[in-house]
C-alpha cells in the first residue's frame, strides 16, 4: 500500500493506492485512519478496487462501521471507481445522500475527488 500526499487547499490529503486489497476487515479500517490520523491527514482518497466487494453491501454493515470510524475521526473519505454495477435499491440511495454530504463521497475520476477537496 503506498500513501500518496498532496496539499489541496491547506489541507493534507492522502491518495491511497495499491494493487492489492487494503480494507479487508474493520481492522484494516481502523489501521488506515491510525496511521493517518497521526500525520496529521483530513482527507482521504480510496479506490474502489481496493476494498472487497462486501464493503457494498449494505446489509452486513461492513460499509456502515469503516465509515463510523472514518467520520469519529473527522477524516473525510472520497472514493473513486464506477459504482453503477451496484445498483441495489439501498446502495443507490446511500451514494446518493452522501454525496450530498462532504464527510464521505463517491466520485467517478480522481479529478473529480480533487475537485471537491
Amino acid at each position: 500500500m503506498n500513501i500518496n500526499i498532496h496539499h489541496v487547499t491547506g489541507n493534507k490529503v492522502a491518495e491511497v493506492t495499491s494493487e492489492n486489497t487494503i480494507m479487508k476487515n474493520l481492522e484494516d479500517a481502523l489501521e488506515l485512519i491510525g496511521n493517518l490520523y497521526y500525520q496529521d491527514i483530513s482527507k482521504v482518497i480510496v479506490y474502489e478496487k481496493n476494498l472487497i466487494p462486501d464493503f457494498f453491501d449494505l446489509q452486513n454493515k461492513f460499509a456502515g462501521d469503516v465509515l463510523q470510524k472514518f467520520s469519529n475521526y473527522r477524516i473525510q473519505l472520497i472514493f473513486i471507481g464506477d459504482f453503477s454495477k451496484y445498483n441495489s435499491r439501498s446502495m443507490s440511495g446511500f451514494i446518493f445522500e452522501s454525496n450530498k454530504g462532504k464527510q464521505i463521497n463517491f466520485v467517478k475520476t480522481r479529478d473529480e475527488a480533487f475537485s471537491i477537496l
